[in-house]
């Protein structure tokens, strides 16, 4: 509970050690489910800091109760923590307040259940999801014309990262137009919350959904357009990734130089970054080198160039979720393929075409036809013809 609460007000873990008077290290311990010995003072006093409600910390309202000598209390605790925090995990952030504001746990809990949402795609067909989805931004829209107009402000940034989350859900289902359609929405909605950041990440969104849609000019004027938006003053971590989309931008356009030269930048901003501190938000995920390596799969598969994606296919692979790492493999794919690997090729790309089908992925499965018409020849392999096998009758 401690840790979702910190991370929702992006308080890092050193600024909450310093409030009370701990380590980063002891507030990293006391995190990790009290694997390390704390007292109900310390629940007490962070709970406090952080304006959660002392219940679901498993305190008292008042004040801490007494707590045996045995350390029987906090045994209890820690297994009331466990088994109760999933349950509370909603209520306690929506429940928090700003003094200055009191419909700000309003906007926190839209935000929570957007990040919920985005969390859950990872292991949930878009297809699942995209109507739940649609209904939370319906609520965020009912609730933004009601509101007075310095928390339409909040509520439009709010709206952004919804839109922007539908977008993604239409775009893995195949639905192009709508993905486009949402993605304008989430930068409008940015725009309108007067936050430069989120500009920047909704038209660099837009931008590496139209690079992989193989429109590389239009994504490089989507890229140039969120830079900017964020203007000289831009956190590293942003860097990283516009030169990420740059490079595959680049790539779709056929231009390995500068796709080279904008991987090489990816890379560079990567080494500023901070392992130990949070993204700023609208970042929710780290950027790493490893998605630099995937970007390199990612453009060398585009490019035909099979040195760039079986150098990186190991550690590309470590990155992202499941449905994330089937397109990946069928981007290794194609570099089996450029290489004559056809074999290899499509043994790869019918286990991506697995994960495609388990998710009901449009997305994952047009780009496995995509592979599929790149080869041409009138006596395919056995292992082709069972790929041909597995995309017969696919409605996706």
């Amino acid at each position: 509970m401690i840790e979702l609460v910190r991370s929702e007000w992006r308080i890092t873990q050193t600024a909450l050690g310093q409030a009370l008077g701990m380590s980063q290290s002891a507030v990293s311990r006391l995190e990790k489910k009290g694997t390390s010995a704390y007292s109900t003072d310390i629940l007490a006093a962070a709970a406090a800091h952080l304006e959660i409600p002392p219940t679901l910390v498993g305190l008292a309202d008042s004040h801490p109760q007494p707590h045996a000598k045995d350390g029987s209390d906090d045994v209890d605790r820690r297994r009331f923590l466990g088994g109760a925090v999933a349950v509370a995990t909603t209520p306690a952030l929506a429940a928090l307040t700003d003094a200055a504001d009191t419909t700000s746990g309003q906007v926190a809990a839209l935000r929570l259940s957007t990040s919920a949402y985005r969390r859950l795609d990872g292991s949930t067909p878009s297809r699942d999801l995209e109507e739940s989805v649609r209904a939370h931004v319906r609520l965020i829209q009912s609730i933004t014309r009601d509101a007075d107009p310095k928390q339409r402000l909040r509520l439009a940034a709010v709206g952004s990262e919804a839109a922007s989350l539908a977008g993604w859900l239409a775009w893995d289902m195949g639905d192009n137009g709508s993905a486009r359609t949402w993605y304008g929405s989430a930068i409008k909605a940015a725009k309108a919350a007067g936050n430069p950041l989120l500009t920047a990440y909704q038209a660099g969104s837009l931008a590496q959904f139209e690079a992989h849609a193989g429109n590389g000019i239009q994504a490089l004027n989507l890229a140039a357009k969120a830079r900017r938006a964020l203007g000289d003053r831009r956190p590293a971590i942003a860097d990283a990734w516009l030169s990420s989309v740059e490079a595959l931008a680049h790539a779709a356009a056929g231009d390995r130089r500068r796709a080279e030269r904008s991987l090489t930048s990816s890379r560079a901003a990567v080494t500023t970054l901070d392992g130990q501190e949070p993204p700023p938000w609208p970042w929710v995920f780290t950027f790493t080198e490893t998605k630099v390596a995937a970007a390199r799969v990612a453009c060398g598969a585009r490019l035909g160039l099979a040195d760039w994606v079986l150098s990186e296919d190991a550690e590309a692979l470590a990155t992202g979720h499941e449905k994330q790492r089937a397109l990946l493999v069928l981007d290794i794919a194609s570099g089996h393929l450029s290489s004559g690997r056809v074999e290899a090729a499509f043994t790869l790309a019918s286990r991506a075409l697995n994960t495609g089908l388990k998710y009901r992925s449009g997305r994952i499965v047009e780009r496995a036809r995509a592979m599929r018409r790149t080869l041409t020849t009138s006596a395919p392999p056995k292992v082709v013809r069972d790929f041909d096998e597995q995309l017969h009758g696919v409605y996706l």
